[in-house]
């Protein structure tokens, strides 16, 4: 199983470096979207709808969303696209309360279930949580250096989750939501957020940057990825399943690899976008 997995990573994290940094910024755009789509796959049946033809359903119905949201954006399948500041920011934004809300949602599970229990109401989670995290990465890669960016934002997830595991596994006591997922503890917490404060400080001095700026956009991106966890873990509780799929051997499935990213995505792209940083240049 070990093998089977570490095989897996190295497969996964070679075809995402290739894509990253070997497709224009626009051509990016559609190798996310894949993976968009692929989520939105596996999140039907999070949602309650197992049927093949309910998920492509819902697959397609992601899709137009994110036609939708490409012309909003002005994104039309450039190489490198020209996009609308003020939609970013709108849809950023929107991404970012959805998270707010969603950490209430955790907090208060199972009874809060009774909210968003309804198989319909959770395929509009799906939406919230898809869709935002696509604009973030296109947004992200459109900057200067945004290749270089994009890897910033899954390393702060990695290090958030390695981070976490090795501290909890050491030091963990107090459960930070025993109800979503009896593994995770507070000091585990405590520990991804310190392994990226370091790293934090480890750019900072690497790349000659100012450390409150390298903080602005490391802190809450640490944070929130731990959300992104937690939120798949209590619809995977809900749903009585393991893993959201098995298209990644050894893993599971998509979601059940980037769900820390789904939430550190929009707070990282928004942080970046209000701090002003890497200002966006296309087609890099």
């Amino acid at each position: 199983m070990l093998k089977q997995r570490v095989i897996t990573a190295l497969v996964l994290a070679i075809i995402f470096i290739v894509a990253l940094f070997g497709l224009p910024a626009g051509y990016f755009s559609f190798f996310v979207g894949a993976i968009v789509l692929i989520g939105a796959w596996e999140w039907a049946c999070l949602a309650g709808f197992p049927a093949r033809w309910q998920r492509a359903l819902y697959a397609l119905f992601i899709l137009v969303v994110l036609s939708l949201a490409s012309f909003y954006l002005g994104f039309e399948g450039e190489a490198s696209p020209n996009l609308d500041a003020d939609a970013i920011r709108e849809l950023l934004i929107a991404g970012c309360i959805w998270w707010a809300i969603a950490l209430l949602l955790v907090q208060g599970y199972p009874s809060s279930a009774l909210l968003w229990g309804h198989k319909i109401l959770r395929l509009l989670m799906g939406l919230l949580v898809l869709i935002p995290t696509w604009v973030a990465l296109v947004y992200v890669r459109q900057q200067e250096a945004g290749a270089w960016l994009v890897l910033l934002l899954m390393l702060i997830v990695a290090m958030a989750d390695s981070g976490g595991y090795f501290a909890g596994k050491r030091f963990g006591k107090h459960k930070l939501a025993s109800a979503v997922s009896p593994g995770k503890t507070w000091e585990g917490f405590a520990g991804g957020l310190i392994a990226n404060c370091v790293l934090a400080l480890m750019l900072s001095l690497t790349l000659e940057l100012s450390l409150l700026l390298m903080l602005v956009l490391v802190v809450p991106t640490s944070l929130v990825s731990v959300l992104g966890d937690l939120l798949e873990s209590m619809l995977k509780r809900q749903a009585g399943i393991k893993d959201s799929g098995t298209i990644l051997p050894g893993h599971g499935g998509i979601l059940d690899r980037v769900d820390g990213v789904t939430a550190a995505a929009p707070v990282f792209a928004l942080a970046l976008l209000a701090s002003g940083a890497f200002s966006a240049t296309a087609g890099l």
